[in-house]
């Protein structure tokens, strides 16, 4: 069993950046790839980004490539959401997961998930 915790999440202004981390517990997830996706309220979830399990390849959602970038540390069993140049468009609750079986963009496909940890971007 896997257990996923994200962390640095806050209130931010418009063109600030903010790094999230997804911390993994209970098995190593090196052999995973790893996903980001957010959810604002009334919406659904939505594809943020992936990596591989050794850091290579990483895709992003349209919204968010170019600002966002993912990194891993499997030494440390944690991966990283680097995002910059926020948006209030940004806004929403960001979950990680793990272990997608299917498509990487869709958020069925993955079997582990975390809480999540909210980001607000005001304006």
């Amino acid at each position: 069993q896997v257990q996923l915790r994200e962390s640095g999440g806050g209130w931010v202004q418009a063109g600030d950046s903010l790094r999230l981390s997804c911390a993994a517990s209970g098995r190593d997830v090196s052999t995973y790839p790893m996903g980001w996706f957010r959810q604002a309220p009334g919406k659904e979830r939505e594809f943020v980004g992936v990596i591989g399990m050794n850091g290579t390849p990483t895709y992003y959602g349209d919204s968010v490539k170019g600002r966002f970038t993912l990194s891993r540390d499997n030494a440390k069993n944690t991966v990283f959401l680097q995002m910059n140049s926020l948006k209030p468009e940004d806004t929403a609750v960001y979950y990680c997961a793990a272990d997608p079986s299917g498509s990487y963009r869709n958020p069925e496909d993955y079997g582990y998930w975390g809480r999540g940890t909210q980001v607000t971007v005001s304006s």
